[in-house]
């Protein structure tokens, strides 16, 4: 039963098909409720099946599931698991963290941990912009791609026939693909294999006549050698230290147990219960298990079967009928209920348009893919009267606030009005709202009412990375500090490659990079980001972002793309190397009197041994880099937690990625590869990192940076705003601006 009438259906595009309330309130999602596939962007969490159709006809739920455990991915037949996604040959794990989700995405089929930024298991396919896998109802998983108006299938698995637990059907022997009797049985005409005694027949489970205590009618065939059971690889056995007599008494007792494995060297005895399977050929000869099926000896008149047949009838008769009145009375029910909860719903409607009829309300039911919405009075509730400030940014203050359903979340309050103000509203709540990635924030609603504008994200409980990384408290470890790098990586490659339009972030910083526990990362506050749609130019040049990470082509006539998040992620990374902000002070040795011997404008110029000097650590990891003295640029904190290998991958992907020209500058998804192992390092070119040099001259001759850099960049908008060219070259004047917009904070 839903929580409230609907009022509105949508379908998005992602596939996702969504019942939602007067409010915009979902009510029900598809992506929640799985049946025998999942695509592109949804998730199976922990616990969820995927469940196979009886055929293609019929639709009603067959005998096979696809289960996420917190170990795996596990095909089932009538809950026997008899296939894992490790045991796929090209699949690779990575760690043995506990599972939480499975993901298709472009790349392939991940599981992935609690904190959704490392894989614990991938198998890795061709880059793909939508693909399915879909539980068929033969028992094989199949992952499809699209291609043009066409499924092509990429993947099947099982591979082998002989896995599928009825490729045979009951009983039935599967070798090399191929379907037979096993000794002692023969095919009827409908395929089924029955013992050739016909004074023998198969055992129905606990029925009443075989239920009981210890059945002197029992018998048990034996199987052969070399002969299996999909089941026995997944499960242990019953008893062990047992011999085969013992084993077959053990089964005879069980109603439920239809046949047995006996393993002679171990004498352990396993059962085949509730349902007799297909049984495979082994050419495995460290195997020595015996497998025997057990057997009714049928009466003389046949009278067992007579039993079974008059003992089914009442049974079969009520399930039948019962069901088929209770369907019945359900339906009379629900058809009132809706009849009269429809006038309210209607109601409703009708009062929440005349609420925002107001000219100054934004036409929110316009928008696509909305979130659910907030009433003022609910977030006034929830942030005790907006009094637990935790933060500020993009155009407001954020707060903690718990729901009446008890989750924290963070609400930002929009202080900020005018064309940006209501432009950020409207782009937070179209874009993050309908995105959805392990490592990007997600926005859980959003208020409009009156003046008010409010949007609502889930709560990160460790803050930004730029309290961790700078703050007082415990230092991050090499490896933590490795993850949080590559988190962000991919939520920005995600941004840029993974999203139907391609979405820049322009304001790339770690006040913008949220942890929560176990340092689960995710990127926060699009604000500053612009949607591109493929009919509007993938490059724009309005000016945004925070000084100390803006690309040198902020301030030129050249064009901002994604490659200007590629430079400043690689300004977050030297700092999250360093574990210090990047224009930081450093105190430094030097010697009077081998210094003194310049012409004492230079910045090694002291009159003391020790001086403290204003170091540009971007310049620094350059030197080093050139010297490959990578050891040294690491956090001092963490001395002997990380090798010069680990930290030189690093300081080389950082520099690739600062590099002027934004050419020269990786892809996200190649950061990604990068730090993953997937690709080789690149080397950045030197001849891209001199300006570098220009920056470190520029700290040192300002003894007050800070308000050289206000003044300087007054000046360059000035020159731009009255059409004077300040400089005759591009590299001279990114330079400059480089300097006033990526210098220090």
């Amino acid at each position: 039963m839903l929580d409230s009438p609907v009022s509105s259906m949508q379908l998005q595009e992602s596939g996702n098909l969504v019942l939602l309330d007067a409010r915009n309130v979902s009510l029900w999602q598809s992506f929640d409720s799985p049946t025998d596939a999942i695509v592109t962007g949804q998730t199976l969490r922990v616990g969820k099946s995927l469940a196979a159709s009886v055929s293609e006809n019929d639709l009603s739920v067959g005998e096979y599931s696809f289960v996420v455990t917190d170990g795996d991915g596990v095909l089932q037949w009538n809950q026997m698991t008899y296939w894992k996604l490790s045991m796929y040959s090209y699949a690779f794990k990575d760690s043995d963290a506990p599972v939480s989700f499975l993901s298709v995405n472009r790349t392939g089929l991940y599981l992935l941990a609690s904190d959704g930024s490392r894989f614990v298991l991938k198998v890795s396919l061709d880059a793909a912009g939508f693909r399915i896998a879909k539980l068929e109802p033969s028992g094989r998983l199949i992952v499809s791609k699209l291609v043009g108006d066409n499924l092509v299938q990429e993947l099947a698995i099982p591979v082998e026939n002989c896995r599928i637990p009825f490729f045979c059907k009951e009983i039935g022997l599967c070798s090399g693909g191929s379907c037979s009797c096993p000794s002692g049985f023969h095919a009827e005409l409908n395929g089924d294999c029955v013992p050739i005694n016909s004074s023998l027949s198969l055992p129905n489970g606990c029925s009443a006549t075989n239920a009981s205590g210890l059945n002197s009618s029992i018998t048990y065939l034996k199987l052969g050698n070399g002969v299996d059971y999909f089941a026995n690889d997944f499960i242990q056995p019953v008893k062990r230290g047992v011999g085969l007599s013992d084993c077959q008494d053990l089964c005879s007792w069980n109603c439920s147990c239809l046949g047995i494995f006996h393993d002679d060297s171990s004498e352990s005895c396993y059962f085949i219960e509730n349902h007799l399977g297909t049984l495979m050929s082994s050419s495995d000869n460290e195997r020595v298990r015996l497998g025997y099926i057990k057997a009714m000896v049928l009466s003389s008149d046949g009278s067992k079967k007579a039993e079974d047949e008059n003992g089914s009838k009442f049974p079969v008769a009520g399930l039948v009928l019962i069901p088929s009145s209770l369907l019945a009375i359900a339906i009379v029910v629900g058809f009132l209920w809706w009849r009269i909860n429809s006038k309210r719903a209607r109601a409703k409607v009708i009062k929440l348009g005349s609420r925002n009829s107001s000219s100054e309300e934004l036409e929110l039911t316009s928008i696509a893919g909305l979130p659910r919405r907030f009433s003022y009075e609910e977030l006034a509730a929830a942030t005790d009267n907006f009094n637990t400030p935790i933060g500020s940014g993009g155009f407001g203050t954020v707060y903690k606030g718990i729901l009446q359903d008890k989750s924290v979340v963070a609400v930002k309050k929009i202080n900020s009005f005018g064309i940006q103000g209501k432009k950020e509203f409207c782009t937070e709540i179209t874009i993050i709202g309908n995105i959805h990635h392990v490592n990007l924030v997600r926005l859980k609603g959003f208020c409009a009412q009156g003046r008010q504008r409010f949007l609502v994200y889930e709560y990160m409980n460790k803050g930004s990375l730029d309290r961790t990384l700078f703050g007082n408290g415990s230092v991050l470890e090499w490896r933590e500090r490795f993850e949080i790098a590559l988190g962000t990586a991919r939520g920005l490659a995600y941004l840029h490659t993974g999203c139907d339009h391609k979405i820049i972030h322009c304001d790339v910083k770690p006040e913008n990079i949220l942890l929560h526990d176990k340092l689960q990362v995710k990127i926060s506050d699009f604000g500053l980001s612009k949607l591109l749609t493929p009919e509007q130019s993938s490059l724009f040049t309005t000016m945004r972002g925070t000084r100390g990470y803006l690309a040198p082509e902020w301030l030129t006539s050249s064009a901002i793309s994604d490659k200007t998040d590629v430079y400043s992620y690689g300004m977050v990374l030297l700092e999250i190397i360093s574990g210090r902000k990047n224009s930081s002070l450093k105190i430094q040795s030097r010697s009077t009197e081998k210094d003194s011997s310049g012409d004492g404008n230079g910045p090694s110029s002291s009159s003391s041994p020790r001086e403290s000097q204003r170091v540009y650590f971007p310049l620094l990891a350059l030197e080093l880099h050139e010297q490959r003295r990578y050891l040294e640029l690491a956090d001092s904190r963490i001395e002997g937690q990380v090798s010069d290998e680990d930290v030189e991958k690093l300081v080389r992907i950082a520099l690739c990625c600062v590099q002027e020209e934004p050419m020269l500058r990786p892809s996200m998804a190649n950061v990604v590869s990068m730090l993953e192992g997937g690709m080789p390092l690149g080397e950045p070119r030197i001849e891209s990192l001199r300006f570098l040099r220009f920056y470190g001259q520029r700290f040192n001759e300002a003894s007050t940076i800070e308000e050289s850099n206000e003044l300087n960049l007054q000046f360059i908008l000035q020159s731009e705003t009255n059409g004077t060219n300040t400089t005759g070259s591009y590299n001279s004047l990114s330079y400059i601006s480089s300097q006033q917009v990526s210098g220090p904070r």
